[in-house]
């Protein structure tokens, strides 16, 4: 009888052995908390923006992140994308403000994307007149090494047809 229940054992030892072994699950991510930090990011990114702060502004954005906005070819890389808001942002009459109603975090934790709308009043070259824009924006972005969060990719599209 005690061969019997030996064998038993021996398997179960085993098994236990080999799970002490194994690699140790990698941690969850706390979704809830990164959505909230870029959640964050955007509420400070929209003020900043109507503040006029160019530098803190193009500095959510990774150095080779991509801008692509209406009417214009797109802009690559942190130096392009400087150049577009330094455009938007001298503007005397800009008037800007976004917020996301979307915020998503991919199961991983190193990827998300916002979805929103904004509103902007800018100058129109021709009749040298403010007009309002109105549209939707996605943004995506990719965690850094450092935990925070750039813009990889920023899309936005207006609702407003061109005249």
């Amino acid at each position: 009888m005690s061969k019997i229940t030996s064998v038993p054992l021996t398997a179960m030892a085993l098994a236990m052995l080999a799970g002490c072994n194994s690699t140790p699950p990698a941690p969850a991510v706390d979704l809830v908390a990164e959505q909230a930090k870029i959640h964050d990011l955007e509420a400070s990114w929209a003020k900043e923006a109507a503040a006029k702060d160019l530098e803190k502004s193009v500095g959510h954005y990774a150095d080779d992140a991509v801008l692509i906005m209406p009417g214009a070819p797109a802009f690559k890389g942190k130096d392009a994308i400087r150049t577009a808001w330094k455009g938007m942002l001298d503007d005397p009459n800009l008037k800007i403000d976004f917020s996301a109603d979307r915020v998503e975090i991919s199961a991983s934790g190193d990827m998300a994307s916002t979805k929103g709308s904004y509103t902007l009043t800018l100058t129109n070259p021709k009749t040298k007149k403010p007009v309002d824009d109105k549209g939707s924006y996605v943004t995506v972005y990719k965690k850094q090494a450092d935990g925070g969060w750039k813009a990889v990719e920023d899309i936005t599209a207006s609702e407003i047809a061109p005249k």
